[in-house]
């Protein structure tokens, strides 16, 4: 069965070539051109990852992905015309997978569909799993995760991070790794947005964040979650 997408942009031109672009390299496409109609149309038809712009009137692609996240872990790819630290730190906190940054070519956001899709395909893959790493348990067919059997409030991409150190609890994890398994691809920024995470979960399994007992970093290769 083709993936489903749905995209959701005020921009009738650019929403009128995504469409067909994604619909010629044989997926399913549902449109929208606001964020309610949008939720109509997610909750209705369930698609497999879901392209939103940021920018637009009334309901607009943070609350969109918010609603989103309330009920699913649903692939999502934010569109934006800006690159700035602070956009791109609330997008990675409501979960968004990536993040494309106006112009962009189709070839380009293509090939982050593809790569998102994958890795939601190879997360699928370990669902029965359950890792454990001292206090810390990851349900994979629950996607959740308890500390000291507390349940942790993370979001998408904090699990996904979380997961791939508790699959390998007490081996250090390259930051390459650790990258390609929460986004899929390796990101020129990848780095820095992988710290940003790094410290989000620190601030949410540590009793200290600043100095990490659990979550430690290898310097110069990674990080290692204690057994």
């Amino acid at each position: 069965m083709a993936p489903r997408l749905l995209i959701i942009d005020d921009d009738p031109t650019l929403l009128r070539f995504l469409k067909e672009f994604f619909e010629r390299e044989g997926f399913t496409v549902d449109s929208a051109a606001g964020g309610q109609p949008a939720l109509r149309l997610f909750f209705a038809n369930r698609p497999d990852l879901v392209v939103v712009d940021v920018m637009m009137p009334g309901m607009d692609g943070w609350e969109v992905t918010a609603r989103v996240r309330e009920l699913a872990d649903t692939p999502v790819i934010m569109l934006t015309a800006k690159s700035g630290e602070a956009d791109k730190l609330r997008g990675f906190r409501l979960g968004v997978d990536d993040y494309v940054t106006k112009p962009f070519s189709l070839a380009e956001l293509g090939a982050r569909v593809a790569a998102v899709l994958a890795r939601a395909a190879a997360g699928r893959e370990k669902v029965d799993a359950i890792y454990r790493a001292g206090a810390i348990t990851v349900d994979m067919k629950k996607r959740q995760a308890l500390l000291d059997q507390t349940l942790l409030t993370l979001t998408p991409t904090e699990f996904r991070v979380l997961a791939c150190l508790a699959e390998r609890a007490g081996e250090a994890v390259s930051q390459e790794d650790l990258v390609e398994r929460a986004w899929g691809v390796i990101r020129k920024e990848g780095g820095s947005a992988l710290r940003r995470y790094i410290w989000f979960l620190r601030k949410k399994i540590e009793d200290d964040p600043e100095s990490p007992k659990r979550l430690v970093t290898v310097r110069g290769f990674g990080y290692r979650l204690e057994k």
